[in-house]
């Protein structure tokens, strides 16, 4: 009884399968030696192995875990459920995120939206920026497809009565908001922007200079700056820089010709065209090439009858020929002109109310955006002018050309609001 007591002494530990991490198994490749292996209490050889270095641990542990999270939809695979939740409207998202905590994170994950991409099920929205009359600014999305306004959450104390930041969208998802004049601090380098993958604002490096009023734009991904204002002298900017949001960084640029504080800017056949004013309140006009990093001034056609608002789509130019955006025109390279291209004759009248303050693609169509947050969409593809205008029905009806002309004696049409930028984000 002692010697058997001293063997058993002597041996190695009883432990269980699953927690040997000496892989005495491991070597167990044919079907009649697994046989021979029955997971249960067995003989560890080298138990003093220590689980640290050891990661087979952490991957059954984790195992264990999922096994043990309830399924995403009960009765279904986890894949097959997220097959399903990407096809809900992203209207209702934010009701998916209050389920339960899986649900929140896989809304808010980078996966979510690459699947809702990859499928062609990503909605676009458009994101309004506004000043009240008290210099408070405040912001809400419109959903084109259910017409319908939605809250966000406030932009960041930074920029809550800002002057001259500017906007732009990176990656389809995100909003920037960068540089800009606080009216205590003065110009700022700060870039902020909020994610529609996740509702929050998150921070970003900021700027290389102090700036505010200067020209922006987005060219494959790269956010540009250049030209506006800063404290000190000179006042006026010719310094150009880019953000590139893979990299993390900001980089100088060659500066600009002249000094300019931009008042239009579009991207057209990938250069970044520019039109302000000059040191001595000239009007200027340059264009910037990226694959040369090189400015140079033009005074063609195209800059001459350049109106505010404008933007590409297709690889055309477009701009509005009237106020309250009732009237399109295109610009003719081959003649090197604008030339008309479509009238609502639905005029609304020239109150600053009704004033057209972006023009920007929606869905393969210009859309119009009013400082009474009316908006119309424009199918410049279609053939009958009847068939191309279309009024969505947002903040602010349209009304016809008596009764806002009405509404200006009576003093209602005083302006609330005006429109400072407008951005459309996927999601």
């Amino acid at each position: 009884m002692e010697r058997r007591n001293q063997r058993n002494h002597n041996q190695p530990p009883l432990v269980d399968a699953t927690a040997c991490l000496c892989r005495i198994d491991a070597g167990l490749k044919t079907i009649a030696g697994a046989k021979k292996f029955v997971p249960g209490a067995r003989i560890c050889q080298q138990p003093n192995i220590r689980s640290s270095v050891h990661p087979s641990k952490y991957k059954a542990s984790r195992g264990n875990h999922n096994r043990n999270q309830s399924p995403l939809i009960p009765g279904l695979p986890d894949d097959l459920a997220v097959t399903c939740l990407i096809r809900v409207p992203r209207a209702e998202h934010r009701k998916l995120r209050l389920v339960c905590k899986r649900w929140h994170r896989l809304v808010a994950s980078n996966y979510f939206y690459s699947l809702r991409q990859k499928f062609g099920i990503t909605e676009e929205w458009i994101y309004v920026i506004k000043r009240d009359r008290d210099g408070r600014i405040s912001w809400d999305a419109f959903d084109p497809v259910y017409q319908l306004w939605h809250p966000l959450p406030p932009v960041p104390p930074a920029y809550s009565e800002a002057l001259g930041f500017g906007c732009a969208v990176l990656g389809g998802s995100h909003l920037y908001l960068f540089g800009g004049k606080d009216p205590l601090r003065g110009s700022m380098r700060r870039v902020v922007y909020y994610s529609a993958k996740t509702n929050k604002w998150h921070p970003a490096p900021e700027m290389l200079r102090r700036r505010h009023f200067f020209g922006s734009c987005v060219i494959k991904n790269c956010l540009y700056v250049a030209g506006g204002e800063s404290e000190g002298v000179p006042r006026s900017l010719r310094s150009a820089e880019v953000y590139d949001s893979s990299k993390y960084r900001w980089s100088h640029i060659s500066d600009m010709s002249t000094a300019m504080v931009p008042y239009i800017g579009v991207i057209y056949d990938d250069k970044w065209f520019l039109k302000g004013l000059g040191p001595n309140r000239q009007v200027l006009s340059e264009v910037y090439d990226p694959e040369l990093d090189g400015w140079r001034a033009i005074s063609d056609g195209m800059v001459s009858g350049w109106r505010n608002p404008s933007v590409c789509l297709n690889s055309r130019l477009f701009a509005l020929d009237c106020k309250d955006g009732c009237r399109l025109q295109v610009y003719d390279e081959e003649m090197g002109s604008w030339i008309k291209h479509t009238d609502s004759k639905m005029h609304l009248g020239s109150s600053r109310a009704v004033e057209a303050a972006a023009l920007l693609p929606l869905n393969g169509k210009l859309c119009i955006v009013r400082n009474n947050m009316s908006i119309s969409l424009v199918d410049v593809t279609s053939g009958g002018e009847d068939q191309q205008w279309q009024t969505i029905a947002g903040k602010g009806q349209i009304k016809n050309f008596m009764t806002n002309l009405l509404s200006n004696l009576a003093g209602r049409n005083r302006l609330k609001s005006h429109i400072l930028h407008c951005q459309v984000l996927q999601a």
